[in-house]
């Protein structure tokens, strides 16, 4: 019988080993001085104790401000009679002469698919639309000097997907995808820093996220797996025989050329934009449907104003930059006049982080955080965002590409509102990408901004109606939710001193790529495996992750019907 009980302390203190096999024995009914191992995942050399009656290991970490600052430790405990073995992630392989299995698409779907099949004896070959994670620094710099997209590398498309340059987040609302484990000790192997097993919030940070996808891949390669960096897919067909060709176009070179390459199976991880891969499938009748996404502004707070309200005016230098989240209900007219009711939430917030622009196309405004690993930057922003559903859009968006069209001529508003103003002055030398933007208050009372705070995104600003680019429904909500935050949540939230910049769009994917939900393949395309956050199954980096595991799993069924359900279920705890 296993136990569960917290033990908390000063900021900045672990707990005592001695209190913790205290408070063990306490809660499996144990003698006082029982002899206790204390596992902590985070350090290196876990100190074995010969004849310990029950063992104990530490499995979360969080910080509780609610009153005197301190650090909340919960350890599960057992007796030595209950069988554990410590957590051990499966072997690679080597692959070199395995049955290939296509990804499309570098991201933590397609990596995580990646690694999954190296040890299910698969051999992966990624074929990723844009560059390598060091080449890619190059164009995505280009953004914020000059407002130059590069469709195929920026900060949506390359090595390491949408999540290598954000704040690298490591936690997810779901647990019931798969085991969260696999994935998190999987980014300690590459590099990430252990506190990730058991902090309440794992981060890796943006500086360090490179390296990990890095390492990432060079794992892949030498077991024999296979990258292909500049090869967007333009086209996936399958044979009689049951093999898919999947045509590239190479642009590695000066002169682009096209490969093909094969496969009996196909995991298609191709991430939230790739709108191309969204319009195959339609050409190849293969089954599509508008999905609900969520659409807002990007908020920008001084950071010492969250860090005052978070921590209640206790934030002393060497805390970790403050964070928030929220959620809340509002009501607006939907297109046929009536109210309606939808979430406004806070979206991937980046406490000490960086706006930074996230187009995939010109002619487009989007925004994006990110954050390093110290989160120390001036600024704290987050997206805060309305639920859209497929029956909140006007007359004139139909089909599967419903919401698709609606969130893309959306960024298409804000990016022509920003040319305007580049037309009316040609002088100002305004970057094409700038943001339109508008204080908090201003926002809410419908008066324009004409003078700016501080803030940390490069391409610059734009004074805008966003009252007014925003959709109807998306602003009175937006209106509503502010004050709101400020009185039940956080008192000095709706402040002036706030910025709001538009378009925060890419949240998920507003179209789902259907499967089906015990094969996880395609109706009518056997070895097609839709996957992660581009095909609608997940959203951010751990449940992408968990989701390129369970296809790869997946496709190890389809290739090899005959494996056996318990071999595949024992390789994690092997």
């Amino acid at each position: 019988m296993r136990k569960t009980f917290e033990i908390t302390c000063p900021f900045g203190r672990e707990p005592r080993l001695d209190d913790i096999r205290v408070m063990a024995a306490q809660a499996l009914r144990l003698r006082r001085g029982a002899v206790v191992n204390v596992i902590d995942p985070t350090k290196s050399y876990q100190p074995t104790m010969v004849g310990a009656e029950a063992h104990c290991h530490i499995i979360r970490r969080s910080i509780d401000a609610r009153g005197d600052v301190k650090m909340v430790y919960q350890i599960e405990a057992w007796h030595k009679s209950d069988f554990y073995q410590e957590y051990q992630l499966p072997e690679y392989r080597d692959v070199t002469e395995g049955e290939p299995v296509i990804v499309v698409g570098a991201g933590p779907a397609g990596m995580f698919a990646a690694l999954k099949l190296l040890t299910l004896g698969l051999k992966p070959i990624l074929l990723e639309r844009g560059k390598d994670v060091h080449r890619r620094k190059r164009d995505i710099a280009a953004m914020g000097t000059a407002g130059i997209v590069n469709p195929d590398s920026n900060y949506c498309f390359g090595e390491g997907g949408a999540g290598t340059f954000s704040d690298g987040k490591l936690y997810t609302r779901s647990s019931k995808r798969g085991d969260l484990r696999e994935v998190l000790y999987q980014f300690v192997r590459f590099g990430a820093d252990k506190s990730v097993l058991i902090d309440a919030h794992p981060h890796i940070g943006t500086d360090k996220l490179p390296r990990v996808v890095e390492n990432i891949r060079e794992c892949i390669l030498s077991h024999g797996g296979e990258y292909h960096f500049d090869s967007r897919v333009e086209d996936i067909s399958r044979l009689k025989s049951g093999v898919f060709n999947v045509k590239v176009i190479d642009s590695s070179s000066e002169k682009p050329k096209k490969v093909t390459y094969k496969a009996k199976a196909v995991i298609v991880a191709a991430g939230h934009s790739a709108r191309d891969i969204y319009e195959l499938f339609q050409d190849k009748g293969l089954p599509l449907e508008p999905k609900g996404f969520a659409l807002g502004v990007r908020v920008e707070h001084p950071q010492d104003l969250i860090n005052r309200m978070r921590y209640h005016g206790q934030w002393e230098p060497g805390m970790p930059a403050a964070e928030y989240n929220f959620a809340l209900q509002e009501t607006a007219p939907g297109p046929g006049g009536e109210e309606v009711e939808r979430g406004v939430f806070s979206f991937c917030m980046c406490p000490g982080g960086l706006l930074v622009p996230s187009a995939t196309a010109e002619g487009e405004t989007v925004l994006n955080g990110m954050s390093n690993s110290a989160r120390n930057s001036k600024w704290a922003n987050a997206g805060v965002v309305v639920s859209i559903e497929p029956e909140d859009v006007p007359e004139g968006y139909s089909g599967p590409f419903a919401l698709l069209d609606y969130q893309h001529d959306i960024e298409k508003k804000m990016y022509d509102y920003v040319a305007s103003k580049r037309e009316e002055d040609p002088e100002t030398q305004i970057n094409p990408l700038a943001a339109p933007a508008q204080r908090m208050i201003d926002f809410c009372n419908g008066i324009i901004s004409h003078d700016f705070p501080a803030s940390s995104y490069r391409p610059g600003l734009v004074p805008a109606p966003l009252h007014e680019l925003l959709p109807e429904g998306v602003t009175e909500r937006l209106r509503k939710a502010f004050p709101e935050i400020n009185k039940r949540i956080m008192r000095g939230y709706f402040t002036n001193d706030a910025l709001l910049l538009g378009v925060e769009s890419r949240t998920s994917s507003p179209v789902r790529m259907l499967r089906d939900p015990e094969t996880f393949m395609c109706p009518g395309a056997d070895g097609l495996f839709p996957c992660g956050e581009g095909a609608g199954y997940s959203g951010g980096i751990v449940s992408s992750a968990i989701d390129g595991i369970n296809c790869a799993k997946a496709a190890l069924r389809y290739l090899f019907p005959e494996t056996e359900p318990s071999e595949e279920a024992s390789e994690a705890t092997e």
